[in-house]
């Protein structure tokens, strides 16, 4: 599994762990209105972009399907208490 980081740009996408260079067959004009509308200038920024939005999505909708299936014994009310908290609101309104 390769791990890819990126850093997001105004202007562009870099990624800076693995590259793999391929030859692909895509609908020009697909790329074209995609790349418009993300306001990229490469096709190769588009694609990544694409690509990780969708493994992104993928990652988003397997955690919402968990969502009521994990149980969490957690005091909401007791861990919201901290300690010194309330003394220095105190103090610093007065």
């Amino acid at each position: 599994m390769h791990m890819i980081a990126l850093k997001l740009t105004s202007d562009c996408i870099r990624t800076t762990v693995s590259r793999m260079r391929t030859t692909l067959d895509l609908p020009e004009d697909l790329v074209n209105e995609a790349k418009a509308i993300l306001g990229f200038k490469s096709k190769t920024d588009t694609i990544v972009f694409a690509l990780n939005e969708i493994v992104r999505r993928a990652k988003r909708r397997k955690l919402i399907a968990m969502f009521g299936k994990v149980k969490i014994d957690i005091d909401l009310d007791k861990s919201r208490r901290r300690p010194g908290y309330r003394m220095k609101r105190i103090k610093g309104n007065g």
